[in-house]
């Protein structure tokens, strides 16, 4: 199987995942802006326990699908590490913070990598080290939306101004834009690019 066209099915196989985690997260949203601005503090802790938490879990998943191919220790925790940072920096902050502002939530940046870098290195080195030798992607991956999705939407809510019916509306579309395509791209696609040659035993490329 070519790797383009197993990129396509892993896309379509998580897409009903990404999209009812979505939904939920526009019914969270809803619960907690009838809870006033207390909401605020919340959020803004959940989302400095989620997003090192995802960067953990992604890690295990990429480092995890380039090892199974190239029995390779530091090439696979460089890899685990990278994919894990920075495309969990596009999905939990990036990308919210820029549809944020298109959706007219006046959402503000905030980047803990830079705040905390100890942190994010360390969980990316944990999760990397827990992927090759511990293994288990799918739970890895299916964590890793889940958590992703409740990153972006917690940033969404901490660092926007105001919340209403439209930006309940706003945030669920923005949450499953932000996390279905980088979730899948760092645990599938990015750790797949680097490698030149399928699975030894049954000759595809396969998650």
């Amino acid at each position: 199987m070519r790797k383009s066209k197993i990129i396509l099915e892993e896309l379509r196989h998580h897409l009903p995942l990404t999209f009812t985690i979505s939904i939920v997260a526009g019914f969270l949203i809803l619960f907690l802006s009838l809870a006033g601005k207390e909401y605020i503090d919340f959020t803004a802790l959940m989302f400095e326990i989620i997003h090192p938490a995802h960067i953990l879990v992604s890690a295990a998943a990429t480092s995890f699908i380039y090892y199974k191919y190239k029995k390779s220790l530091l090439p696979s925790i460089i890899v685990g590490i990278s994919g894990a940072i920075l495309i969990g920096i596009l999905s939990d902050i990036l990308f919210p913070w820029i549809f944020g502002n298109l959706f007219l939530l006046k959402t503000s940046f905030h980047l803990p990598l830079f705040e905390s870098p100890l942190l994010i290195l360390v969980m990316g080195i944990f999760g990397s080290l827990g992927g090759i030798y511990i293994g288990g992607f799918k739970f890895n991956h299916s964590t890793h939306v889940f958590l992703s999705v409740f990153a972006s939407l917690f940033y969404l809510l901490t660092f926007s101004l105001t919340i209403s019916i439209w930006a309940i509306i706003a945030t669920s579309i923005i949450v499953f834009l932000v996390v279905f395509i980088p979730c899948c791209i760092s645990d599938i696609v990015f750790p797949i690019l680097f490698i030149d040659k399928p699975c030894k035993d049954c000759g595809h490329w396969h998650g």
